[in-house]
This record gives C-alpha cells, structure tokens and sequence, in this order.
C-alpha cells in the first residue's frame, strides 16, 4: 500500500449500501461476506451518526454467510443459499438484498443465480454485486439506487402531479439526515405536494416500488447522484432539478422553494405565500437576537453538501466572514469540484474563502493549523475538536463522524433548522 490515509470519514461501498437499507422500512440486508463485515460496515457510518441506528436490522443482527476458507476454495454459494432461506424464515423483512463482500467478489461468486431462485419463489430477493473495494459510502449510495432502479421501481405507475422523489442526503453519512428530510418534507408539503423521502414517515419498499410516478425527483447535493438521476429520467420519464448545497436559513431556502415552483409551474401566489409565511416566523426570532452573538471568522470542515450550506448560511444570513472551507470527502469530477466552488464563493457580501478539497486528517489539521488568517469559529466533525483545543477557537460539532452527541431529528436544514444552528452557535459561546 503506498499510502495511509488519516481517520477516513466514512466506510467502503457497503457502508454506505447498509446505511440506504438501515433507514428503510422493513428491508433486510444479507451479506455474501467474510465474518466482521456486518459490524464493521455499521460502524463505518451508523455507528459514528449522532448514536442513531437502524431500528429494524444492522450490525451483528444482519444475516451474513461468513465466508471462511472453505467457502474461499470451493465456492460459497450453497452458503449462500442456506443463509438466504434462514433470514426469510427468521426476519419478517419486506425486502431482502443480498450484498457481496471483498472475499465474494474476489472470487466470484454468482449472487444473481442464487436470488433468481428466490424470486422464482416468490420471496423479495435482490442482488447486489458490488464488493466493498469498489468504492466508499458515496458509491453505496448511488449503487443502492442503481440498483433499485434497475430491478425494484415499477414502470407505467400513474402519474401524480404532485408527487416529488427526494434525493442527495445519505442517511447516517450526514448525521442530521432524518431531521433535514423532515423539515424540506414540511416545507414541500406547504406547497400542496406529496414527498417520497424513502426514509422517514415509516417509508419503506412499497413507495420505493410506485416513486416512478412522481413528477420530480429532487437532488439536494452538489455533485452525488448524477448517473442514477439520468437512468431514473431516462427509464421512467422524470425530470430532475439539482440544488447545488443543502439549504440552511431564509435566503438560499426561498431559493429553493422558488426553484420547485418554477420547475413544476405551481401557483405563483401559493409560492409567496409560503415564503412569506416561512421568512416572517424565522426572522422574527432572528430580530430577537440581534446583539447576542457576536462576530465571528468561521472555517468549515465538512462533506459538500453540508460545507456548502454551512457556509452559505453564515455568511449571508448571519454576516459571519468565511475563512477556510475543507470538503472532506473525496470528490474526482473536476465539474463536481467547480460547481461546489461556485456556490461557496458566490457570497452576498463576505470576500470568498479559501477552498480545500482534503480526506486525510492530518492534512486537515495542519491546513487550520497553519492558516495565516485568524479564524475564531471552527465548524466541523468530531475528527475536528483536537485541534479547535489547540487552537483555543470555538468549536461547533455539525458534521460527520459525530460522536459526542445523540442525534434524533435534529436539523440545521431549511427555514427551521437554521435556527437550531443559531442556538448552536450562541450555546457554544
């Protein structure tokens, strides 16, 4: 190995798989793995999320053939087998995935054969083939969705108007995700729309199953899902809108309520409305505390979605200066980095930061460590508190990993959320 990477923030690709099948309803995983790798993909992402796992299957409890060396030598299939029909007979799942792990993909095992069995059963069963080296937590994400669209999403749903899909947060990967689903639920659902955010409201494979009827899917990420966004609408015929960054606070969130309204021509006063409901209750709190906080020069070490929102929101609605912005998550597409630049340099008024795109944490540190301009507010993970100690600045605890903390449906996303974020900013003073 030619190079160790410092505290990596986050998991393989069947990290961040598990993490899509731990938040959904009533879905089992079974790992075609060797022993360890139940534990060690739910730790990755669930276990370092604010405290909060899957409440139906994850960890030790999800079913797993074990690969060993004999299963190496000749074949794990039969394993395979026995363990696919002991997690029907025991877990009163929905659906079952079964997923393969280092030691399946390198020797190649056919999950697809095995599952077809099952399927011809009648028994739920999909595969996924995509061992754990292929990727990170990122991938997981979008390979789940791939594969929900290849073999679950059902063609020729009736269309509805007034449905939207949403994508982009990762469940556990942003340990605020439950919280952000609810509160843009809440905020769409003022719209008179229906919202699919497959993750809360008891959601499980049924409206996975329908979601092509939807008139919209919706990403909130910068740069995650771009190939599963274009199958979807080339597939089922549904149009996609990006938001480049989750929104936090009045500004960039009426942007966003804008931008839905536009893309599926809703009625232009029930628009205004909402906004000027929506602005109306978040300044009118924000009116409250004019002279509490005082003014801070704040850097960010986050993934994309969260560094961009963050930013954003301090800089404009709150008229903090930014100083430094890390994306600490690995992102290769030079268009995906342009675009994530864009939006945290196109401030209202502060000067734009510096932007750094860097995964290893001594990388991090001695980039805050050696920063020329003062910087009083730091925003990041728990990776981060060591040296907000060292340097005696403030630290906010706002990203993932987040050990510290026990997080239900906390948010700093949208009209709502931004003011947790301002209680935050002040209770850490």
């Amino acid at each position: 190995m030619s190079q160790i990477m410092e505290n990596p923030k986050g998991g393989c690709v069947l990290a961040g798989i598990n993490s899509v099948l731990g938040a959904m309803e009533g879905v089992c995983p079974i790992l075609h793995s060797g022993p360890g790798c139940c534990m060690q993909t739910t730790a990755a992402d669930q276990g370092q999320s604010g405290h909060k796992s899957s409440c139906f299957v994850s960890s030790v409890s999800i079913p797993s053939s074990n690969m060993l060396e004999k299963e190496v030598v000749f074949g794990g299939i039969n394993k395979l087998k026995t363990t696919i029909q002991g997690a029907i007979d025991i877990m009163d799942a929905d659906a079952y995935f079964v997923l393969t792990g280092c030691t399946a993909g390198i020797i190649g095992d056919d999950i697809a054969s095995v599952t077809e069995e099952f399927h011809e059963k009648g028994h739920q069963v999909y595969p996924i083939d995509t061992p754990g080296f292929a990727g990170d937590s990122n991938l997981g994400y979008e390979v789940i969705w791939n594969t929900l669209i290849d073999q679950v999403i059902e063609p020729g749903v009736a269309k509805d108007e007034k449905l939207v899909n949403l994508f982009g947060i990762i469940p556990y990967h942003d340990p605020f995700w439950s919280g952000a689903l609810e509160e843009i639920d809440r905020i769409l659902s003022l719209l008179g729309l229906k919202v699919n955010t497959f993750f809360t409201k008891h959601q499980g494979i049924e409206d996975v199953k329908k979601c092509s009827g939807a008139a919209l899917n919706i990403i909130v990420n910068p740069w995650l899902f771009k190939g599963p966004a274009e199958k979807f609408e080339k597939k089922f015929g549904v149009p996609y809108i990006r938001i480049p960054g989750l929104f936090i606070g009045a500004t960039d969130t009426t942007e966003f309520v804008r931008k839905v309204g536009e893309a599926l021509s809703l009625d232009k006063k029930l628009v205004d409305r909402v906004i000027d409901a929506e602005e109306d209750y978040v300044y009118h709190y924000l009116e409250q505390s004019i002279g509490v906080v005082s003014w801070k020069r704040f850097a960010v070490v986050a993934d994309a979605n969260n560094a961009v929102g963050i930013t954003r929101y301090l800089a404009n609605d709150y008229s903090f200066t930014p100083v430094l912005v890390i994306i600490s998550e690995p992102i290769f597409r030079p268009e995906d980095k342009e675009r994530i630049i864009r939006q945290i340099e196109d401030l209202e008024y502060a000067v734009p930061p510096k932007v750094l795109f860097l995964t290893d944490q001594y990388e991090i540190n001695e980039a805050i460590r050696n920063e020329e301009k003062e910087i009083t507010l730091l925003v990041g993970s728990s990776n981060e508190r060591e040296i907000a100690l060292e340097k005696e600045i403030q630290f906010i605890l706002a990203a993932f990993p987040m050990n510290e903390r026990l997080v239900f449906n906390r948010t700093y996303a949208g009209y709502r959320g931004s003011l947790t974020f301002t209680e935050d900013i002040y209770d850490n003073n």
